[in-house]
């Protein structure tokens, strides 16, 4: 197939939710093949996003635990935090598509420490059925999701990005392929990461914790951080 094409149906499967490496599997191409076309989606969509229209924003409830806000006294929070999701904070944006369907982007973010650790998307899906899927997203947290601007989406999601990297560690996989999502951004983030300031690694069931706690050691130094590890 020739690049166009090859471009086209990197697009297609991209929508569906597929990682770059399920995408190379699926069209029998080398990985390395497919990597930089995803980047360039991802930049023409980020470019587009403008001209998408939004349709919904939302956070978790409780998303500023810990955390410091500078300039901002409209964006919403409520203190309904969930103990079971210390530092973890969940984000979702959904824009208008061509005849009538919506995109959807996720995004699970450790504001604390380690920045985006999964994504869901870019989704293609029917309106009626955003919904169900906003639902089924929050349905772990206690409270209701809050309706939020875009705007602190992407002070959310980018500005937890670039904390997590000062400390050694990158996103999660496929997480570039859903920026386009966001809309542009500028940065710096009006949000200081970190619960009151300082690292704080709460372990998750797939993190590997020697390996987190070595890297946070190396970046800031062996007191300069709190962590909670599994039993």
């Amino acid at each position: 197939m020739d690049g166009q094409e090859l471009l086209a149906q990197v697009r297609a499967l991209r929508a569906t939710g597929r990682s770059p490496k399920q995408i190379a599997r699926a069209l029998g191409v080398p990985p390395a093949a497919v990597a930089p076309l995803v980047k360039a989606i991802a930049a023409a969509d980020q470019a587009g996003a403008a001209e998408r229209k939004l349709l919904g924003c939302w956070v978790s409830p409780g998303w500023s635990q810990g955390l410091t806000v500078q300039g901002h006294p409209e964006w919403p929070d409520v203190d309904a935090a969930d103990a079971g999701a210390q530092g973890l904070v969940s984000v979702l944006v959904t824009r208008e598509e061509r005849y009538g369907r919506v995109s959807i982007c996720g995004w699970l973010v450790d504001v604390w420490c380690l920045g985006v650790k999964d994504v869901v998307g870019p989704r293609v899906t029917d309106e009626r059925r955003v919904a169900e899927f906003t639902r089924s997203y929050f349905a772990a947290y206690q409270a209701q999701p809050l309706q939020a601007p875009v705007e602190l989406a992407r002070h959310l999601v980018f500005g937890a990005v670039a904390y997590a990297r000062s400390l050694g560690f990158e996103s999660a996989p496929g997480f570039e392929a859903t920026t386009g999502q966001l809309g542009p951004w500028a940065g710096p983030s009006a949000i200081g990461f970190g619960r009151h300031g300082k690292p704080f690694f709460v372990q998750g069931p797939r993190d590997n914790a020697a390996a987190i706690l070595e890297t946070l050691e190396r970046s800031v130094g062996r007191d300069r951080f709190h962590f909670l590890a599994r039993a």
